[in-house]
């Protein structure tokens, strides 16, 4: 699959200062198994707090869960959408990225539908994917719905709002996001975390967190595990 074209230079490089902090810190989480707290480059404030246990293959265990952010945005049909309730019970896998994201969003969200596929029947309609905009301006809930089939998979949930409460909803489980801004040759910059974090169906919680590395075919070998709620 092909990636969306960019508007200017690629994400990846205009990033890589929020990126590199998130991957520190969570690195000394893992290899300490102590609580680590991310700080936002901007205020200096909390953005949450990592405590994981020895990270094995792709995935990192929080021996401190999250709980499930407290949103409610528009899907892609224009309605409202209540994280908390619609996904209450359920695995749950949340994403927070952009449409315009020439690299990292399109293929996690690739990697994912092909792994989904390869789920038995009953699992694939269990198992909810929910995709969080950072660039709510540009990604309204009509663009979400036509880039997240062909990203993604159809049966993937895009949610948009304003974006103080995305960066808020964000945070609460240790995401750090900033506000889209425009350079002067007219590039649009989304920085962003690219952590997956995982919800178990038993506990509504975050226990599991994946970096933008993960392959399809390490997905594939986790998600029947975080289906059932079970440590990967």
């Amino acid at each position: 699959m092909q990636n969306p074209k960019s508007d200017g230079e690629p994400r990846r490089s205009r990033r890589t200062p929020l990126i590199a902090a998130l991957a520190v810190t969570a690195a000394f989480a893992v290899a300490a198994g102590v609580a680590v707290t991310q700080n936002d480059g901007d205020t200096g404030s909390p953005v949450g707090q990592v405590s994981a246990e020895p990270k094995t293959k792709a995935a990192t265990v929080l021996t401190q869960p999250y709980t499930k952010p407290d949103l409610v945005l528009t899907d892609t049909s224009g309605k409202k959408y209540d994280l908390r309730e619609e996904t209450k019970g359920r695995p749950t896998l949340i994403y927070f990225g952009y449409t315009h994201c020439p690299d990292v969003c399109p293929l996690t969200m690739s990697n994912l539908a092909i792994a989904k596929k390869q789920l038995p029947k009953a699992d694939q309609e269990k198992l909810q994917v929910v995709f969080v905009t950072t660039d709510p301006e540009r990604d309204t809930p009509a663009e979400l719905g036509k880039w997240l089939p062909s990203a993604g998979d159809p049966s993937f949930v895009g949610l948009s709002g304003d974006f103080p409460t995305i960066q808020a909803g964000a945070r609460q489980i240790g995401i750090g996001i900033d506000a889209p801004t425009k350079e002067k040759n007219g590039t649009v910059v989304s920085m962003h975390g690219a952590q997956v974090v995982a919800f178990s169906p038993k506990t509504d919680q975050g226990y599991v967190i994946y970096g933008e590395d993960t392959t399809a075919d390490e997905w594939a070998a986790d998600l029947p595990k975080l289906i059932n709620g079970e440590k990967p």
